[in-house]
């Protein structure tokens, strides 16, 4: 268990009719004259150091990206909604009010608890490659923007069926918040400019008339329409999945894609199936784990898990460099591992059972040189391929939003959907006001890799939701954005709960690291600069950010007390995220 420091004010004597000089010398002054020793004061309450106070509530919660998302959302539960009513609401109004990190044209996952039973049910949402999109298609390069990286958006197909299948609240409620904001608009913040000029360089013309009129941002205050995507959600609202994935919609975006060179079909969008899959889990720390499977990294946050049973972490400082250490040096070989063997499980079934194997993971840990970062990990078995997305992609793009409802009964979902790259493709369809994803920039051409990319395929996804449970009973929900990051930070995070004791609100806020290929590692400044330069003399190549950034991500979590049925919240102050209780 981790030690707070409680620090104990000084407490100076002075003498009676003295100026701070020492008494007399010789006898002391009698014992009628000498005044009585001041009291030493208790100890002062600990307060835990965050930058965002705890919120906890009784009868729901919710966490998102941002604060209108997560008043939308729980207004859906005050009003009689289920918790995926509310993470449906929450979603949308996300996809309004961050509109270069996720949307109508993007995809999502989502972990589903139902109190009832006590089943967790992961949802797969995303979208597969056109019937054109073979790998001649592609003329020796899949590109990182423009129509040939849009696969079929899924984010909607998975509203949709969560929708029907825990829903309690008519659709055209549930999406009402998100309707008035693309509608009437949403008032614009500095953050929110700033993310514009930052990732919108590549925005098409109608996507900079709307984001970037004469090349700035909105200032903060001033209202962001988009009344198209107003139109588009209505259509939702009232006819479902057929709102998007056939008529008017359907059409319109397959015409512009085929115009900007994509590969996807007024058939491809009709054919377009959400996926309800097995979680995968593992036991770690008195708990049990749920991801997502293939094609998610999912597989990867339980192999660091596992991998870390091997090193007593408990017993070390968290932010020592014995610890940042090996923490970095199990992510490499699950990212090996990763690269190798993640894809679609329909086209290429990764070998789970080796993978999560206790014993196979034992002798990747013992692997680790505690004197050494290793510059290059090869997969455990298989051979290695050239087929990874370069790990400095996109990086710290703010592309992907992650929210997460549970209420009083511990109903619980974990969600996170995403663009991939921040504006995804850069192409802002007019007539629908979409904002269409990159995730087909995932896919690779290398012959004979799981990934390569395929007619009605999935691509290898990094989204990461997660719930932990223990003896049965929701402990709680945590995720986060962050592309590659998100398995890092998320154990980071797990450790800080149930290693240190930390509170959730401190154990967000904690510092992180990130590490990428090879030596590459960001840290938080935070980190003491005796620590770093540890890390630098075992070879990791360093770079440390100042401040609170997206670069690490923007994790939120919810833990629930069954015995209380108390819900404590923390929201991650690096991104504009927002939690809220009643």
């Amino acid at each position: 268990m981790a030690m707070k420091l409680r620090f104990l004010p000084l407490v100076a004597l002075a003498w009676a009719g003295c100026t701070g000089s020492p008494p007399p010398s010789g006898d002391p002054a009698p014992a009628a004259t000498r005044p009585a020793a001041a009291p030493v004061p208790a100890p002062a309450p600990y307060f835990p150091s965050t930058n965002r106070p705890e919120v906890i509530g009784t009868r729901g919660a919710v966490v998102s990206d941002h604060p209108l998302a997560s008043a939308a959302g729980l207004e859906i539960l005050q009003e009689g909604g289920s918790a995926v009513d509310a993470a449906v609401a929450t979603a949308a109004v996300l996809a309004v009010v961050r509109p270069h990190m996720n949307g109508v044209g993007g995809d999502a996952f989502a972990l589903i608890r139902d109190a009832a039973t006590g089943e967790v049910q992961a949802l797969n949402g995303s979208g597969r490659a056109g019937a054109l999109a073979t790998p001649d298609f592609f003329n020796g390069e899949i590109p990182q923007t423009g129509g040939a990286s849009v696969s079929v958006p899924g984010a909607v197909g998975a509203w949709v069926d969560a929708h029907e299948r825990f829903g309690r609240l008519p659709l055209s409620r549930v999406l009402a918040s998100a309707i008035g904001y693309a509608r009437d608009g949403f008032p614009a913040t500095t953050r929110l400019g700033q993310d514009f000029t930052s990732q919108g360089r590549a925005l098409n013309a109608p996507g900079r008339e709307l984001y970037l009129p004469d090349g700035s941002p909105r200032a903060s205050g001033v209202r962001l329409r988009n009344p198209a995507l107003a139109r588009t959600l209505e259509r939702i609202a009232a006819e479902g999945r057929a709102g998007f994935y056939e008529g008017e919609v359907a059409r319109s975006l397959a015409e512009f894609l085929r115009s900007e060179g994509g590969h996807l079909t007024v058939e491809d969008f009709a054919a377009h199936t959400s996926t309800w899959v097995q979680p995968l889990s593992v036991d770690y720390l008195g708990h049990t784990f749920l991801v997502l499977p293939p094609n998610t990294q999912g597989v990867t946050q339980l192999q660091q898990m596992e991998m870390a049973k091997s090193f007593p972490f408990g017993e070390m400082d968290p932010e020592s460099s014995s610890y940042l250490h090996h923490l970095i040096e199990i992510k490499k070989r699950a990212f090996a591992d990763r690269d190798r063997w993640v894809a679609d499980p329909e086209f290429a079934p990764a070998p789970l059972p080796r993978l999560l194997d206790p014993e196979y993971l034992r002798g990747r840990a013992a692997e680790i040189d505690p004197g050494r970062a290793a510059p290059a990990v090869a997969p455990g078995f298989g051979e290695a391929t050239d087929g990874s997305l370069d790990p400095d992609d996109f990086d710290d793009g703010g592309d992907t939003v992650y929210l997460t409802v549970v209420d009083a009964e511990g109903n619980a979902v974990s969600w996170i959907q995403s663009l991939y790259a921040g504006f995804g493709s850069g192409l802002l369809e007019p007539e629908t006001g979409v904002v269409l994803q990159n995730r087909g920039a995932l896919f690779t051409l290398e012959p004979g890799h799981p990934n390569r990319v395929e007619p009605g395929k999935r691509p290898f996804h990094t989204l990461t939701p997660m719930m932990a449970l223990r003896g049965g009973e929701l402990a709680f929900t945590l995720g986060t954005p962050g592309g590659d990051a998100q398995t890092q930070s998320l154990l980071q995070i797990v450790h800080r709960l149930l290693l240190f004791d930390h509170t959730a609100q401190e154990a967000v806020e904690a510092p992180r690291f990130r590490s990428y290929g090879g030596t590459r590692v960001s840290i938080e400044d935070r980190i003491a600069p005796s620590v770093r330069a540890e890390l630098a003399a075992l070879g990791h190549d360093l770079r440390v950010v100042r401040g609170w950034t997206a670069t690490f991500g923007g994790a939120q979590v919810i833990r629930y007390d069954a015995a209380e049925r108390s819900l404590t919240t923390a929201a991650d102050p690096r991104r504009e995220a927002y939690a809220v209780a009643w």
